[in-house]
C-alpha cells in the first residue's frame, strides 16, 4: 500500500523536527561542556583522582570555567589531568593557583576546584601545569579511624588490667593504696619534710640577711670593700713584709755572731774564755779607780794652795757669770 502525499509530508516534518531537536540538544550539551566555545588547555598532576571522570566540571572560585578533557596515567603515583578552560577566564587564573578534587555536593559527581593563590603572580598561559593538592579521602579517614579504634581498644585493655592489679593490691601503686601502715608512714614523712622545709626557708632568709649585711660599712667585709681602707691595708702589709725582711737580716747576723762566739772567734769569746785577761782587766780597773781618787785629792789640794788659789777663784767667777747670763 502506497503512502499518500499527506503521510509523506507528516513524516518529513517529524524527521525535520527530530533532527532540529537533536541539534539543539547537542548544542546545549556542547555549550555546557565548553565544546564549541573559545577555550584553552590547563593541566594538573594528582596522585589520586578519586573517581574523577571525563566531562566533569572545573570550577574557579565557585564558577564553572571548564571541563575535564583527558585523564592520563603516567605511573603508579602520577596522574595528569587535562582541562579545557574558557579562554576569557585564563587572565583571572594565576600561576600560583591550586587545583583540588572534590565532590559536587554530598553525593554528587567529582569536580576540580581551582583555588586562587595567596600572593600575587602572573596569569597562566595555555598548556601550563598548575599546582595541585590531594585532599584526604574518605577511605583514608576510615582507615585512620580504624587504627585509632584498635589502639584505643588495646589501651582500654591495658588500663583495665592495671586498675584490676591496683585494686588487688599488686604493684607499688596497689601497695601504697591498700597498705594503711605504709600510708601513715608516708604521711609522717611528709609532715617531717614540711617541718624541714620551713626550717630551710628560715635558714635561707637568715642567710639572705647576712649576705645583705656584708655590703654595709659597719662590718669587716664592708670595710674591705672601701678602696681607701684596702690601699692602707696593702701599705701596712708591704711595710710588715719589709720589716720582716729586716728582722730576718738581724736574726741572721745575730746567729752568725753567736756561732762565731761558740766557735772561739771574736773578742767576746776571747774575753769570756781567757781568765788571765779577765784578771788583768780587773786589776787595771782597780788601779784606774785608785788613780782617779788620788787625782781628785791632788786637785783639791791645789785649790787650797796659795799659788793656784787665784786661778781656781777666777774659774768659779767665770762659771757664776756664765750661769747668771
Amino acid at each position: 500500500m502506497e503512502k499518500t502525499t499527506s503521510q509523506k509530508i507528516r513524516l518529513a516534518i517529524f524527521v525535520i523536527l527530530g533532527l532540529l531537536l537533536f541539534i539543539l540538544c547537542i548544542y546545549f550539551i556542547g555549550s555546557k561542556r565548553q565544546m564549541f566555545g573559545n577555550t584553552d588547555h590547563l593541566k594538573a598532576t594528582f596522585t589520586n583522582v578519586g573517581g574523577l571522570q571525563l566531562g566533569n566540571n572545573v570550577r574557579y572560585s565557585g564558577i564553572n570555567v571548564g571541563t575535564v578533557r583527558g585523564i592520563e596515567m603516567v605511573n603508579d603515583s602520577t596522574i595528569n589531568v587535562d582541562m579545557i578552560i574558557d579562554k576569557a577566564m585564563l587572565p583571572h587564573i594565576k600561576k600560583n593557583a591550586i587545583a583540588t578534587i572534590g565532590s559536587d555536593g554530598l553525593v554528587g559527581s567529582m569536580i576540580i576546584n581551582i583555588v586562587p593563590g595567596k600572593d600575587t603572580a602572573p596569569a597562566v598561559q595555555p598548556g601550563d601545569f598548575i599546582q595541585s593538592f590531594n585532599r584526604v579521602r574518605t577511605d583514608d579517614i576510615l582507615n585512620t579511624l580504624n587504627i585509632t579504634n584498635q589502639n584505643a581498644a588495646l589501651l582500654t585493655t591495658d588500663l583495665l588490667k592495671i586498675t584490676k592489679e591496683i585494686t588487688q593490691g599488686k604493684g607499688t601503686v596497689g601497695i601504697l593504696l591498700n597498705d594503711s601502715i605504709l600510708a601513715n608512714d608516708i604521711k609522717k614523712t611528709m609532715h617531717y619534710l614540711k617541718i624541714t622545709t620551713q626550717g630551710t626557708s628560715e635558714s635561707v632568709a637568715n642567710l639572705k640577711v647576712l649576705i645583705v649585711s656584708l655590703n654595709e660599712k659597719n662590718n669587716v667585709i664592708g670595710v674591705l670593700r672601701d678602696t681607701a681602707v684596702a690601699s692602707k691595708i696593702k701599705k701596712v702589709v708591704v711595710n710588715l713584709n719589709e720589716t720582716s725582711e729586716g728582722i730576718n737580716k738581724v736574726v741572721t747576723n745575730l746567729n752568725a755572731t753567736i756561732l762565731n762566739a761558740k766557735e772561739g772567734k771574736g773578742a767576746l769569746n776571747y774575753l769570756s774564755n781567757n781568765p788571765q785577761l779577765v784578771r788583768k782587766i780587773d786589776s787595771t780597773m782597780t788601779n784606774i779607780n785608785k788613780a782617779s781618787q788620788q787625782l781628785n785629792e791632788n786637785l783639791e789640794a791645789l785649790k787650797h794652795n796659795i799659788l793656784f788659789r787665784g786661778y781656781f777663784r777666777k774659774q768659779e767667777k767665770a762659771k757664776l757669770k756664765a750661769a747668771g747670763k
